[in-house]
Formats: structure tokens, sequence, C-alpha cells
């Protein structure tokens, strides 16, 4: 591991930090219910479990490779009922598509790389230095909306949505549209770097979550990187904060 790299995770546990720190402020410790749409391999929801008293969860990982180790890492959480797993993708439409896996595991996306941005150029230069490998692979894959699959188990109250699907966040989102009404808080990163080829901004984030009564909490710069993570929460279960 190179030192830029060991300096980026030093500064993103700082960041990790601070997220953890505003939803305690907004949730407190005690967590009924949590959906985490691009688990990888179980990063966000261990820790999660380790600083709140996470009662259920569901996590998403379409990456079949990532999945295995998500399935492995959170056995624990599974043997005790917290946790279920699946491996698919959540998006607006049902459907099979091609998820393009990265060498570098987080960063694959449903969307194309831009090989001609600079900050792919860059980024890969240090990650793929040999030249040994290809960048991407495509892997099919299933995606299915967040709405239905809710229906299906039955789950109404949602204290926490946390998506990380890489360029895919608003598809995930209006994927969810009948159930916005019961989502109390929702986490997700956007990155403004032209790398990831996406058909939104951020503006229509903001703007379809604003339609949906949510608002602002807190953003946070990832270092390094043209990228930021937002926390809004639902205005009609937050009185408190208006």
């Amino acid at each position: 591991m190179s030192f830029t790299i060991k300096l980026i995770n030093v500064f993103d546990l700082y960041t990790e930090r601070k997220i953890f720190l505003k939803l305690n402020e907004l949730l407190g410790k005690d967590i009924e219910q949590v959906i985490d749409v691009g688990a990888h391999r179980g990063e966000f929801i261990i820790k999660l479990c380790k600083l709140f008293e996470v009662k259920n969860a569901l996590s998403f990982e379409p990456n079949p490779e990532a999945f295995k180790i998500l399935n492995d890492k959170t056995f624990y959480l599974q043997n005790r009922r917290i946790l279920k797993i699946f491996n698919l993708g959540l998006g607006e439409k049902k459907k099979t598509d091609i998820l393009n896996v990265n060498i570098e595991s987080s960063s694959s996306s449903i969307n194309l790389l831009n090989n001609k941005s600079r900050y792919f150029v860059r980024k890969y230069r240090i990650l793929n230095l040999l030249k040994k490998k290809n960048i991407t692979k495509p892997v099919e894959i299933r995606i299915e909306k967040l709405s239905d699959i809710l229906n299906e188990l039955k789950v109404d109250e949602i204290d926490l949505l946390k998506i990380d699907t890489e360029g895919y966040e608003l598809s995930s989102l209006k994927g969810a549209i009948n159930n916005l009404k019961n989502i109390k808080v929702i986490y997700f990163e956007h990155h403004f770097d032209d790398m990831i080829i996406k058909n939104y901004k951020l503006s229509d984030i903001h703007s379809f979550l604003i339609d949906n009564n949510f608002k602002k909490f807190f953003k946070i710069k990832m270092k390094f990187r043209k990228s930021f993570e937002y926390i809004y929460y639902n205005r009609n279960l937050f009185i408190n904060y208006e």
C-alpha cells in the first residue's frame, strides 16, 4: 500500500467519525432499522453495529466478489438475526444490468468510467502502476426496487437509509419513492469529479429530497477527492429541528 493511499485512509477515518457523530445526534444510540445500499464488504454496517445498538439491518451489494466477503465478515451479525444480506443492486426499475467491477472494488459502478478524466488517469496510475490488470471487468447483475423489497418483507419504519453506489444514488432513491415518508435519515455520497459518467447532478438529488420533505443536515468533503458525503433528515419526523 502506497503512502498516498495510507494517508487517504487516515483522513477517511476522520470523515467517518464526523458522520457517525452526526448520525448519533439525529438518531441516538438505538437504531431499529437500517438499509445499507452499496454495502461493499460490510465496512459501514459492521462499524455502525459496533457504535450503535442496531436491531435490524438489510444490506445490498451487487458485486459477487465483494458479496462473498460481505457474507463472511458479517456472519456473526446474520447469525444474531440482526442483518440480512442481498446480492442485488437497487434502482428505479427492476432489470438486469452490467456492473463495471474496478480493480479498486469500492469504486465499482453500474455507470461507465470516463477514461479521459484527469482524476481517472491520476487515480489508476497509482492503483495500476504495473499495468498488469484491466481496470474494469463487466459483470451481469440483478437490480430491484427498494420499495418492492420493503413491501415484500413488510418493513415500514426506517431509521437510516445509507446509499453508496458510485453514481447510481439518484436511481436508488427513486426506487424507494413509496417509502420515503417513513425514512428518518438518508446518508449518501456524491462525486463531483468527472470520472464516473452519470446523468444527474447533486442539485437533482437535492431537489428530489426537498420535494419529498427532506432537509440537508450535514455535509463533509472527503480529503484529496472531489467527493462529499451528505446527511438529510425527514422534516415530518424531526419536528425539533425545524
